[in-house]
């Protein structure tokens, strides 16, 4: 870990606030590598990587697993020059789902051997020569969005202003493989629910022979049009989004089977039924698999697209059906087929509480290990994400026979992720005994680190992992770093997220870095993971079902109780405060609204108020349809509660917030106005979902500080 900002001696920690560098680091991520990609023969390790890591621009580098050595194969300041970067609306929003906040390459892909690497920067078409770093710009039309070499390495397709287009790699024959026929019809691209909630960013697919595509078309003429404007600038024209809220109608998903001569078959299932298109998967192991899914989310199909000459069809067939009587899950990397051609599934084994890897709808990974995603599968098996302790995460391969062989995967209470390709393993590591995450190379009984300009926070948390209550609920527990024991009784700070989807409380430091620093301004800090969190199975998942609101917060005032009985001479339950963003900004203002017996102040950070106002795929799924069952939204809804204010509360939201709208936190206010409940709104200009900018990421933290010490000491 190095040191590294333009010409700064002395530690950044020692020079700036803490949270000032948080946000030049984006979090202290920038300077790690990442996008981790290794070629077929596991000779060659591509990332991502900046300069430093309080620099943004993503660079692009390689790494010989043979001789150790690194070399830079994209740099965007040479290949843009004092242009700069530019990014077209389009671009913008496709990070905000994906929550990058990056800069210059952010990523790439490449061809079956990793020789050729192709990228997006600027809105402009490149691809790079891995053996050589030769670097060439591609002829292109419009802003290019997620280009993605063919197989075979010869040609490039990309979308671009609604149509997919390809490019030979010698830079000719550059055209339109399908054109939008309507303003509001995308090809080539992830509508805005399948990038936003189903971990789905792709919009189309090659074929194993490079010959042809599977391409997503979707059309938002019937999906409510909302505004989002910038009030700070009553001269700028709002800006039109296409939002499907829950009970309104979602985008139009067909999928197509495109020809690189420009022919298209439409590819047929039944989407009156199932019109969400969860996962798309194309290998040279059999025919073309999607998973569809019921807009009620408990009925799925597995179908298998049929092919005739290397290219689909349109044709299907259905190889599995799939039910839950609460909700399905869709995973990464599945479904897929095996090298002998076999489906593969991960499948919810209610007798033992586990989510299995399947074939052929058989269980094979054992009860009790949690398969989380599918990372890869090959001869020797399938390279999955699992755990047991949903603290950590390991990578594994399981082998055919369902069992995990000795060194084949990761060991020690840690967060592992990474990828296995041609006997190399490439793993990114981040744990409590350890400042930030390393990045390690392993192949022929060697284990390298690769450089990492990381920064250092000046400080590594110390954190007490408890299990809490009868749920054991899974907490950490940070007191001021000079705190000693049993000397004064400190207020308590709940720094939870608490919803699905998000895990607080995990073994890496990284995660509790701003935790450690707000309990080192005179708090106990407690980030508990509730019900409906991930990693602790179906039933766990599954039981926040219709009861958000009231089951969430439960665990909440759980950990609260525990905390003060595991500490009583540590910690004052008569001083609780909370804090969080989204969901966790939601159980935050929940928590001072519902019980005010427990809770003194609550700072509230983009909260979903009210789910009729959320997106149909997430508040569908854990609340229903909204026409279908109104009082289940109306139980989950803060706006009921705001009579009931008692205690201060701090709603801080950007107001060019396209997924959690600020009509949200502006409806709640409004509430509370209305019943006469004195209360604090902070308004961001121009700052979205992801609050990255400098200075107002520095200055929130430290008026929620100031908001909290008042109202708790500290």
């Amino acid at each position: 870990m190095r040191w590294q900002d333009r010409g700064v001696t002395a530690p950044l920690h020692e020079t700036v606030s803490f949270p000032r560098l948080s946000a030049r680091t984006n979090r202290f991520t920038l300077g790690v590598p990442r996008a981790l990609t290794v070629s077929s023969d596991g000779g060659r390790v591509l990332f991502l990587r900046s300069r430093s890591g309080t620099e943004r621009t993503g660079l692009l580098w390689s790494y010989d697993v043979a001789t150790g050595d690194e070399r830079l194969l994209a740099d965007p300041a040479d290949l843009l020059g004092e242009a700069g970067e530019q990014l077209s609306p389009a671009e913008r929003a496709r990070r905000e789902r994906s929550r990058e906040s990056g800069a210059g390459i952010v990523g790439y892909a490449t061809d079956d051997t990793g020789g050729q690497t192709c990228f997006a920067l600027s809105g402009r078409l490149w691809i790079v020569d891995t053996t050589n770093a030769k670097v060439r710009e591609l002829p292109s039309e419009g802003a290019v969005i997620d280009p993605r070499l063919n197989p075979t390495g010869r040609w490039v397709a990309y979308a671009s202003d609604g149509a997919l287009r390809v490019v030979a790699i010698d830079g000719s024959d550059e055209r339109a493989l399908v054109e939008p026929d309507d303003e509001h019809v995308v090809w080539g691209q992830a509508e805005f629910v399948a990038a936003e909630e189903m971990d789905r960013e792709r919009g189309f697919w090659w074929a194993p022979d490079g010959e042809s595509l599977l391409v997503e078309r979707y059309d938002e003429s019937d999906v409510p049009v909302w505004w989002i404007a910038d009030p700070a600038n009553p001269d700028r024209e709002p800006t039109a989004v296409r939002y499907p809220a829950a009970g309104t109608n979602d985008a139009d998903v067909s999928l197509w089977a495109v020809g690189l001569d420009g022919s298209r078959r439409e590819v047929d299932w039944d989407r009156d039924r199932f019109p969400y298109l969860c996962r798309v998967y194309w290998s040279s192991h059999g025919d073309p698999l999607l998973q569809v899914m019921s807009r009620s989310q408990r009925d799925a199909q597995v179908l298998a697209v049929e092919t005739a000459d290397g290219a689909a069809t349109g044709a299907t067939r259905v190889l599995a059906e799939q039910h839950d009587d609460v909700f399905l899950e869709a995973y990464e990397g599945v479904p897929a087929w095996s090298p002998d051609g076999r489906l593969l599934t991960i499948e919810t084994d209610q007798a033992s509480d586990t989510y299995r890897l399947a074939v052929d709808g058989t269980p094979l990974s054992a009860p009790g290990l949690q398969v989380l995603t599918v990372e890869g599968v090959g001869d020797d098996g399938v390279v999955a994400q699992v755990t047991t302790e949903p603290t950590e995460l390991h990578l594994a391969v399981i082998g055919w026979d369902g069992a995990i062989a000795a060194g084949a995967t990761t060991e020690g209470a840690a967060v592992h992720t990474g990828t296995v390709t041609g006997g190399t393993w490439v793993v990114t590591r981040g744990g409590l005994n350890a400042d930030g995450v390393q990045v390690f190379v392993v192949a022929g009984g060697e284990r390298r680190r690769l450089d990492n300009d990381q920064v250092y926070a000046g400080f590594r948390p110390e954190v007490a992992m408890l299990r809490l209550g009868e749920r054991e609920l899974r907490a950490g527990v940070l007191f001021p770093r000079d705190h000693v024991r049993g000397s004064r009784r400190l207020p308590v700070l709940m720094d939870p997220y608490g919803g699905p989807h998000g895990l607080r409380c995990i073994h890496a430091s990284r995660a509790f870095l701003e935790s450690q620093w707000l309990a080192d301004q005179g708090f106990c800090v407690v980030v508990a993971d509730g019900r409906g969190t991930p990693r602790r199975g179906p039933a766990w998942d599954r039981s926040i079902r219709d009861r958000l609101a009231e089951l969430t917060l439960q665990d909440q005032v759980d950990a609260v109780e525990a905390v003060a009985k595991e500490y009583p001479d540590d910690v004052d339950p008569s001083r609780v405060g909370i804090t969080g963003w989204s969901y966790g900004g939601y159980l935050a203002a929940l928590a001072v609204l519902a019980r005010p017996d427990v809770f003194t102040c609550a700072v509230a950070g983009a909260p979903v108020t009210d789910e009729r106002l959320y997106d149909t795929f997430y508040s569908e799924r854990y609340l229903g349809h909204p026409g279908e069952q109104p009082e289940v939204y109306d139980a989950n809804s803060l706006l009921p509660l705001a009579e009931g204010l008692e205690r201060p509360l701090m709603i801080i939201h950007g107001l060019a917030d396209d997924n959690v709208v600020v009509a949200h936190s502006l409806r709640l206010s409004s509430a509370l106005l209305a019943a006469g409940k004195p209360h604090t709104v902070l308004p961001l200009s121009g700052v979205t979902h992801m609050a990255s900018q400098e200075v107002v990421a520095e200055n929130i933290e430290l008026l929620k500080l100031r908001f909290l010490r008042d109202h708790l000491g500290g």
